[in-house]
């Protein structure tokens, strides 16, 4: 059986869950989220407690089991606390600032690059750190929205100017080496 899978997910209190079969609504403070799973992973909830059961060991609901569990703990935490993902950016001139809810960037293009946050996402800059703050109540649209930032300008290996995520790492190279005399 699935270590991830058998564990029960807790439902904090100011969270409600609605099951009806294998569709699932979850309410919370951050927002509300609603998912249908497959027929073949069982959803119950007994004791503010989560349980997700399977019915035999078949490989597709073996493979199901942990991933609904996953999913299901994502969708509680995020509509009791949120979700969280960091960007810095390097580089001289390069800046970020936000115009009402849209991030404005100034990543050395000849243009200013603007960011509409989508619904449930929010945005924010502090210029002390160099940080991109995006927040939201689902983890895959956060996860998204900052890697589609990210991607407006990635780190480069030089000089490592760019967008990265908070601790990150980036594989630096060496330049060329200089003229020898």
């Amino acid at each position: 059986m699935s270590r991830i899978g058998r564990m029960p997910i807790p439902v904090p209190s100011g969270v409600q869950v609605e099951l009806d079969g294998a569709h699932v609504h979850v309410k919370g403070p951050k927002g509300e989220m609603q998912r249908t799973f497959s027929a073949l992973i069982g959803i119950a909830l007994e004791n503010n407690e989560l349980i997700i059961t399977r019915n035999t060991d078949a490989p597709a609901e073996r493979a199901l089991h942990g991933t609904t569990r996953a999913v299901l703990a994502n969708m509680v935490h995020g509509v009791s606390s949120g979700f969280e993902r960091i960007l810095e950016w390097e580089g001289v001139g390069y800046r970020a600032e936000m115009d009402g809810p849209t991030l404005v960037l100034h990543l050395g293009f000849s243009h200013p690059v603007r960011v509409e946050p989508p619904d449930g996402i929010t945005m924010d800059v502090d210029l002390k750190l160099r940080q991109i703050f995006v927040r939201g109540h689902d983890k895959e649209v956060v996860g998204q929205v900052a890697s589609d930032i990210r991607k407006i300008r990635p780190p480069e290996p030089y000089h490592g100017k760019g967008l990265h995520y908070l601790g990150e790492r980036i594989r630096r190279k060496a330049g060329k080496s200089g003229k020898a005399k």
